[in-house]
């Protein structure tokens, strides 16, 4: 069976940080572009930030850029979204998917809340 989990959400107070993890089972993450999105209450879901596993490039959002990174452990089979300086804005729930191709992802998880409050 084809599984991404998400893990690592929390409260956490502005300037804060967390890192969450996107665990795969069933497939090898080494053949897909890995991305992050996030969706908040009552918005449109939004990418945040791409890994592509062949060749380790990168992509962030502009709301992101500088304070997210995004990377991958091979021998975890995992993708993580460390997140620092967090925002009142950065709540959401936060999903990751898997694709051959930035355009398709074809495998989703059911996403991990990220709360950034005082």
């Amino acid at each position: 069976q084809l599984r991404l989990v998400e893990s690592g959400g929390d409260l956490v107070q502005p300037g804060g940080s967390l890192r969450l993890s996107c665990a795969a089972s069933g497939f090898t993450l080494d053949d897909y572009v890995i991305g992050w999105f996030r969706q908040a209450p009552g918005k449109a879901r939004e990418e945040v930030s791409y890994i592509n596993t062949r060749d380790r490039s990168t992509f962030y959002a502009a709301s992101v850029k500088g304070r997210f990174t995004i990377s991958r452990d091979n021998a975890k089979n995992t993708v993580y979204l460390q997140m620092n300086s967090l925002k009142p804005e950065d709540t959401a729930v936060y999903y990751c998917a898997a694709g051959p191709i930035r355009a398709a992802m074809d495998y989703w998880g059911e996403g991990t809340l990220v709360t950034v409050s005082s």
